[in-house]
């Protein structure tokens, strides 16, 4: 019998009750791009204080290659508004979140600001129509 032995000396065989099994013999967790696309989307969601009331939600692709994530979020921002640190945040925020749910590491994130939504836009338009 081949296999590992028990702490009393008796030979054990991989996946058995009480048996131990190497790390490399368990196999591997893979975790698919688009699942961690949505950690990341939400992530976005979560560092952003508040989406303009007519913005879609941020959404991410994800390029995965091994435990690395290369990012790329879109988001609709108010105007006007720090877009600088807004964009930082989301960048920190994907980072963390990506590294603590997914345990990727995330070594570039970018930010792509597809619209702006300016307040006074808003409302001027809501004074003209009654």
């Amino acid at each position: 019998m081949s296999g590992e032995l028990a702490a009393a000396g008796a030979p054990l065989r991989p996946g058995s009750p009480g048996g131990t099994v190497a790390p490399a013999a368990r196999g591997a967790l893979r975790i698919a791009d688009r699942v961690v696309a949505k950690i990341a989307a939400q992530a976005a969601r979560e560092a952003l204080d508040v989406l303009p009331p007519e913005a879609g939600p941020p959404h991410a692709t994800v390029v995965v290659h091994h435990d690395t994530a290369r990012v790329r979020v879109g988001l609709e921002l108010d105007y006007p508004s720090d877009i600088g640190a807004q964009c930082a945040a989301v960048r920190r925020q994907v980072t963390q979140r990506v590294r603590m749910l997914a345990g990727m590491e995330v070594p570039e994130v970018a930010v792509q600001v597809e619209r702006l939504h300016s307040a006074q836009a808003r409302g001027a338009a809501q004074g003209r129509t009654q």
